[in-house]
């Protein structure tokens, strides 16, 4: 009885700093459940059916990379080049054109099922996310204001999460206060200087250079915390440590864990 005692008032903890944020709180015990690259076990990353997917599940945001074509139009796809991306395809996207993108049949490496699937504008993601889904926008290789305005045509501005470096995140916070910008300290050793110029309600981590005393720091700023995980095995300790989000590839079990644990 005790520990049920204990763990309902960790939920309502983090659940009330996530609130202070501006934030919709997390729907999973007390931590926001992050679909890296969408939910994509056995469906194309980065794309809409994965995105659809985390929203099925009850994710709280899907991770989105956002890069720009050679007609500046915005796409989401991790890396530079297609290369691998879909049979035959080869080049980097920056100088492909969207219609040569969206060409690429990218779900036909993953299953006949999913053969026709395309890479997806992010106007569409946004259109789909709108209302059910919060957004970790990654910046790749983009511009800051033409997604602020397309983003706020939406009124979408406290849905999305912005990870980018620090010049963009500068730029974003003078285009749109009240937007969620999301730096990453990097090392653990940066975190103090990060917390002290930009002040940040969130701010992002990866497994390798997070630890306890980087997760209370930020909490002590009034921050919360959003982790890349490493695996599975590392959701214990996150757990432990009042960790505020994991960002995972596994949402369907992070889920389900979360789930048991309330």
């Amino acid at each position: 009885m005790r520990h049920l005692y204990l763990a309902s008032l960790i939920a309502l903890w983090m659940t009330g700093l996530a609130g202070a944020q501006g934030l919709v709180a997390p729907r999973q015990g007390g931590v926001y459940v992050v679909a890296h690259r969408g939910a994509h076990e056995g469906i194309p990353e980065n794309t809409l059916p994965a995105y659809a997917k985390a929203i099925d599940l009850g994710a709280d945001f899907v991770e989105v990379d956002i890069r720009t074509t050679k007609d500046g139009k915005f796409v989401s796809i991790h890396n530079a080049t297609v290369d691998g991306y879909a049979p035959g395809a080869a080049g980097r996207v920056k100088e492909m054109t969207f219609d040569q993108l969206r060409a690429l049949d990218v779900g036909a490496r993953v299953g006949p099922e999913w053969a026709g699937t395309r890479i997806p504008s992010f106007d569409e993601i946004l259109d789909l996310c709108r209302g059910k889904i919060g957004i970790y926008l990654d910046l790749k290789d983009a511009p800051v204001a033409p997604l602020v305005e397309m983003i706020r045509r939406r009124g979408m501005e406290r849905q999305l999460l912005w990870y980018a470096g620090p010049a963009k995140l500068l730029e974003l916070a003078k285009l749109c206060p009240e937007s969620v910008p999301m730096p990453d300290p990097g090392p653990e050793k940066n975190l103090a200087k990060v917390l002290q110029e930009f002040k940040p309600r969130v701010v992002a981590s990866v497994w390798k250079q997070y630890s306890k005393t980087f997760a209370d720091a930020c909490h002590a700023a009034g921050a919360i915390v959003i982790v890349d995980e490493d695996g599975p095995e590392c959701w214990q300790k996150m757990l432990e440590w009042k960790t505020d989000g994991i960002q995972t590839d596994h949402p369907q079990e992070l889920i389900q864990l979360l789930r048991d644990k309330k």
